[in-house]
Formats: C-alpha cells, sequence, structure tokens
C-alpha cells in the first residue's frame, strides 16, 4: 500500500534523542552469526517431502486437508462447502480464482444451488464486514505455505479484506503446492527481500495455523474462540 510520510524525520530524531543515539540515521549493522540453524532446518527437503511434512503437521492443529489438482479443484470445494452445512460464501476479489478455474463455480453452480457467494469490494466496507459476519464460509488463497509448522501465509491488500479470515464460521483456504516452503524463516527472506527492493509490502499480513484455538489456565482447549472453528486446506498439487 502506498502513501504519504509526514514529519518522519522530526519524530525518529526525537525518539533517537530519547534513546540517548545522536545519529538515528547511521545504519545498523546486522550481527553475523556464527551458526544459522534456521537456514538449514529441512533444507533438503523437495516440494513432494514438504507436502508430507504438511500433511502430517495437519493433523497436530486439527485442520483438515485435501489434496487435488486444478482440473477437480472445483468439484473439490463445491464438496467441502456443502459438507460445512452450504453458503453464504464470501471470498477474496482475486485474479486467481479465475486462473484455477473456479468462475463457473462462484458465479453459476452456487448461484443455481441458491448459495450466495459475495465477493469483497474495497469501496464497500461497512457491506463487506457485515456480510463477512453472516457467511458461513470464508474462500481465500495461501500466498506462502509453511510445511513445518502447516500455517498459511496470507498477504492482505484493499481486495483481500483480513475479516474474511476470521468472521466466517468455517474457512476454506486453497494452497498451490508451489508455495510451499520449510518454515517461517523463507517466508520472513521473501518479505525481507520485497523491503530490500523498495518493492510494496503488505500492511497486514496473517499467519494462519488451522481454526482458531484457545487453552484456559486449566489447559482446556477452545476451538473457534476467535475465529473459524474449522479449516480445510486445499492443496493444488499443479498449480
Amino acid at each position: 500500500m502506498e502513501g504519504t510520510i509526514f514529519n518522519r524525520d522530526s519524530f525518529l530524531k526525537r525518539i533517537s534523542s530519547r534513546l540517548s543515539k545522536n545519529d538515528w540515521t547511521k545504519e545498523i549493522e546486522k550481527p553475523k552469526w556464527k551458526y544459522n540453524p534456521q537456514d538449514k532446518t529441512l533444507e533438503d527437503k523437495n516440494a513432494d517431502d514438504l507436502l508430507e511434512i504438511f500433511k502430517e503437521q495437519c493433523k497436530n492443529i486439527l485442520t483438515d486437508l485435501i489434496v487435488t489438482n486444478k482440473l477437480e479443484l472445483m468439484d473439490s470445494i463445491k464438496a467441502i462447502v456443502s459438507s460445512y452445512g452450504g453458503g453464504p460464501i464470501v471470498t477474496w476479489k482475486d485474479d486467481r480464482f479465475t486462473t484455477y478455474g473456479l468462475s463457473q463455480l462462484f458465479n453459476e453452480n452456487f448461484k443455481e444451488e441458491n448459495i450466495a457467494v459475495y465477493e469483497w469490494n474495497h469501496t464497500l466496507k461497512d457491506e463487506n464486514i457485515k456480510f463477512a459476519e453472516q457467511a458461513n464460509v470464508g474462500i481465500m488463497i495461501s500466498d506462502i505455505t509453511l510445511a513445518e509448522s502447516g500455517t498459511a501465509v496470507l498477504l492482505y491488500n484493499k481486495d483481500r479484506g483480513r475479516s474474511i479470515s476470521f468472521l466466517p464460521t468455517t474457512s476454506i483456504i486453497i494452497i498451490p503446492k508451489s508455495t510451499l516452503v520449510p518454515r517461517m524463516t523463507q517466508a520472513v527472506k521473501f518479505i525481507m527481500e520485497k523491503i530490500k527492493y523498495d518493492q510494496s509490502v503488505p500492511t497486514c499480513i496473517n499467519f494462519i495455523t488451522g481454526p482458531s484455538n484457545s487453552a484456559d489456565i486449566e489447559g482446556k482447549l477452545v476451538v473457534g474462540v476467535h475465529g473459524p472453528v474449522k479449516v480445510t486446506y486445499v492443496v493444488v498439487d499443479d498449480i
């Protein structure tokens, strides 16, 4: 997201003075660590290996997972929505849905079954949130996927409302197999590279690891306190 920054230098100079630093513009040298185990973890795993690790981790985070291909993706999404009890459905405004062959499902098939599908419209803020609150299913696409933890990384923008990931009762997150990486290390490097080359970085990045979980002081697990009660990852092995 682009914007205009006002009074940045004076603000940073004031903060710097409170921290007893004379020159806040001086670049900070990052320490050179002798060992970097974070770079070694799962580094020898190929895409198939990472998928198997991802599958096993999903068992630990109470998340359903199916593996399909682009040709069968539409039927897979349709079956999951049915298992969740139908709509209403809310989705991002994302051209990848068309690329993945889901336009017919969203615009025709669900309509024929009287299942409402709402596409996020950034010009209608309140209506977006109101529909997301009432939706049974939210459908999104993972941008980076962490095999080690079973985490989908969602990069938000004006067409990808973050309410979709936590207001609907259930979530379906499409996982292109090509987005699988070993762990958080690779995701952070991807984001840092964007910053390094002055590329646009989302103001909101969510790391979603299955359904919303919480535990009280007695250690009793409660699912769905802060977000969806059920999550299904749909791994598409040819995109």
